[in-house]
Parts: structure tokens; sequence; C-alpha cells
């Protein structure tokens, strides 16, 4: 069944609405004002709302930005005087679906309703989010508009012109090569090499190799002379990512290198000077480590010059439904899928999930979404694997043997509430429930 959010501060009015919708076939549910509006759609998934313009707590103009903002495949539906015609036609332009004026024509609302259900507002809405995407894309597929990107924006376009070397920092799956790859391609070296490593990949004995070459014979299956990677990125930039995986040894001889600025290829005397900027990538606490011993101070402040900290995506939420449809269309190209977007509550899922795998997460449940999608919008089912609990058994404690399951049911709700420092719906999410599911579980648990 379809939910529908009423927003309206007129009491009479919206029972009515809720009464006329009801028997359409629609659950209803009704919000006072604007502030009780937009937390609603916050607490809970909805896939349209009718909401009034002129209210005394939040006016619907605003109530509609902070909609929109939060969920923008949410469709809206304006009621405003026949005399605010012209506010309609703004809110029109930032994002509304549609406007009828009052005294509502029930044929029209229902009409337009209908229309909304039959997917037309998702063509719209998907739309529009691909041309904001457009026009919010940085070099390099760094995408989004929230603070804490316009805020690594801002950094990575103050630092990528000077020769400073750049520490990278983030959890694993932020994009720590993508920003690395922003600055080298917006830096005076652009028209030069960028080189990447992974130091984890690569043992020990090889990793020397790799970077400074050797020498014909200067080691078994050394049949040649083979240059390094900081002779390829010479007068360019090289990417050192998981350099918190180098060992000390390592760190030493690189220290060495960008304090001489010359390298010494493995089974050679020669020294040969290089002119390179590193850019380092890690997801570890490199002070911390360097506080251990079990990273060199030294070479950490060298490659400290300048840090850069990638936000994860739970703290940039607002660039969900931006990054999303980027990899939608992206892999439905891949796959040679039609896909047109994302249903409201897909959007909703999306933006409750607090992906620990941060964007590489996403952009693979996005991918598996345009695989499964059993039509032309991928909805919440073709996401189930981001509507299951985030967590391990451990949070639930152990000794469930023989313990019936309603016993399993009741302690894994109230531990996963007492793990969300009693916050209902924060429980709820975790859990994969609606929070009236919760109310109505607890209630039996006489936990209310």
């Amino acid at each position: 069944m379809k939910k529908i959010l009423v927003v309206d501060d007129d009491g009479a009015h919206a029972m009515m609405l809720r009464t006329l919708m009801t028997d359409w076939g629609y659950e209803v549910h009704l919000a006072d004002d604007g502030i009780t509006g937009v937390e609603m759609v916050k607490d809970q998934s909805f896939d349209m709302i009718l909401m009034d313009m002129k209210m005394v707590r939040m006016s619907g103009m605003e109530a509609l930005q902070h909609i929109k903002a939060y969920n923008p495949s949410l469709p809206v539906i304006i009621m405003t005087a026949y005399s605010s015609v012209q506010t309609a036609v703004n809110a029109l332009k930032i994002g509304a679906y549609d406007y009828l004026t009052k005294p509502l024509d029930f044929d029209k609302l229902k009409l337009t309703i209908e229309r909304i259900f039959e997917s037309l507002y998702l063509k719209t809405e998907n739309r529009d989010l691909k041309t904001r995407l457009k026009a919010q894309s940085f070099a390099h597929d760094i995408i989004g508009t929230s603070p804490a990107i316009l805020t690594l924006l801002d950094t990575i376009h103050m630092v990528a012109p000077t020769d400073a070397n750049v520490l990278v920092v983030g959890e694993s799956g932020t994009g720590k090569e993508l920003v690395s790859s922003a600055i080298h391609f917006n830096s005076l070296r652009k028209d030069q090499a960028f080189v990447r490593i992974n130091c984890a990949a690569i043992t020990e004995t090889l990793l020397e190799s790799e970077l400074f070459g050797h020498e014909k014979g200067a080691f078994t299956g050394a049949d040649r002379r083979r240059k390094g990677k900081f002779l390829l990125a010479d007068k360019g930039s090289i990417l050192l990512d998981e350099i918190g995986e180098m060992s000390l040894s390592m760190q030493a001889k690189l220290l060495r290198v960008i304090q001489e600025k010359e390298i010494t290829p493995v089974g050679s005397d020669e020294n040969i000077h290089t002119d390179v900027r590193i850019i380092a990538a890690t997801n570890k606490d490199l002070k911390k480590l360097s506080e251990q011993k079990r990273f060199r101070q030294d070479l950490y402040y060298r490659l400290n010059v300048v840090s850069i900290e990638i936000p994860p995506l739970r703290a940039r939420k607002e660039d969900i439904p931006t990054l999303a449809l980027h990899f939608l269309e992206t892999f439905s190209k891949k796959n040679k899928r039609d896909i047109k977007g994302f249903s409201p509550d897909a959007m909703d899922a999306m933006i409750r999930y607090e992906w620990n795998g941060n964007v590489r997460e996403l952009m693979n449940c996005v991918e598996r979404g345009v695989v499964l999608a059993r039509s032309d919008f991928i909805c919440r089912e073709d996401l189930s694997v981001i509507t299951t609990p985030q967590g391990d058994d451990k949070d639930l404690g152990t000794g469930f043997g023989n313990i019936r399951l309603a016993q399993i049911e009741e302690k894994a709700i109230l531990s996963t509430l007492d793990a969300s420092d009693g916050n209902k719906s924060e429980a709820a999410r975790r859990l994969g429930i609606t929070r009236k599911t919760l109310l109505k579980k607890l209630k039996q648990y006489g936990k209310s």
C-alpha cells in the first residue's frame, strides 16, 4: 500500500483529505506543521507528500527545500490558494512535482496522485537529479555538494598547484585514489606521468625494485635492467597507496629519496636524480603508528606536509542521491540496462544506511541493483543487501542454544535498542523494521 504524508496545519482539512485518500486505497499519515513534516520524512519512508504552502510553523516552501535536500526522489504536491499561484510556481522550480489550488478539485487530486504512482514522477525526479549531477561533478568523479565534500574540494584546489607532498587519509572505500588523481591532474605536473603503486600488494623484497628499479642480474629472475616507478614518474607525481603497510627498512630508503631527491636501483652504485611529487595515501593513523615506533616519525613529517582527510560517506549523506545517480548511469551503460532511476523508497533506504564500506560499498550496491532490477526503476527490494541490519552476532550476546525463537527476537530487539542509546528510530533502522513495529514489540515486552 502506498504511503502518503499530508502536511497541513488546518486539522479539519487534513482529516478530510485522510478520509478521502484512505477510501482511494492509500495509507495516509498527517503532520500538523512543516517542522513535523520534515521530521517524519527523515524518520520513516513515504511514497508521496501532499503539503500546504501556508503554515505557521515552517512554511511549505521551506519544508519543501528540506525534504528535497534529504530525498530528491520523493514527489511533493503543493496545495495553495489561487492568489498564491506564483509561490507555487516557485515551488516547482525547487523540486515540487505539481501544485493544486484550493479549494481542491478532488478528481484532479486523484488523477495527479495516480499519475505519480504510475511512475511519471520517477522520470521527472531522476531527470532533475541527473541535471544536478552534471553541474556538481568535480574532475575525476569527486561528486557532491555537502559541506564536508566542498571543504575537501577547496583544499584540493589550494594544494594541487603547489609542489608540496600530500598525505591523503581516509577509511577504506572513501576514494583516496580519486582525490590523489585530482591533486595531480589539477597541478602544474598534470601533463607528466601519474604513477600509482600499492605498497601493501607487493612483498618487501620486490617493493624496492618496483620503486627504484634494478640492474640486470641484481637478483634471481632479474634478466634485464628495469626502470622503477620513481623514474617513470620523473617530473610528474607518484601515489604511494597504503603507505602505512611499508616496512621500517623500506621507510628508511624512501626517506633518503625524499631528502636527496635521488634513487639507487637495486644492484647499482649509481645515484639517479628524480623530480617527483609524492602523494601518500593510508587508512591508518600514521601519527599514532609513529608514536608506537611502527612508522618512522621523520618520514611521517616529510610526507605530511599537507594532510587531506576524506570524510566517510556517513558524514555526508546529502551526497548519496547524487552519487547513486552517477553510479546508476555508469552501470546501466556497462550492463546494457535501461534503468531510469530510483524509487523514493529505494532512495530512502540508501540515505538511511550507514555505508561502513563507504562510496565503494554504495557503488557495488547500485551495480547489484542495476543487474537485479525488475522494472525501469530500482526499488527497495532490489537493494535488499542494505536493508539487513549492520553489525554482527556479538552485539546480541552469546548462549542462544535451546532458546525459543521469540526469546531470541526479544533479546535482539532490546540489545539493539540499548546499543542505540534508547533511540527507537535508530534501533528500528538497524533491525530493518518500521518504528511502528518496534513500538508494538516493545509493548509486548512491557518496555514501551
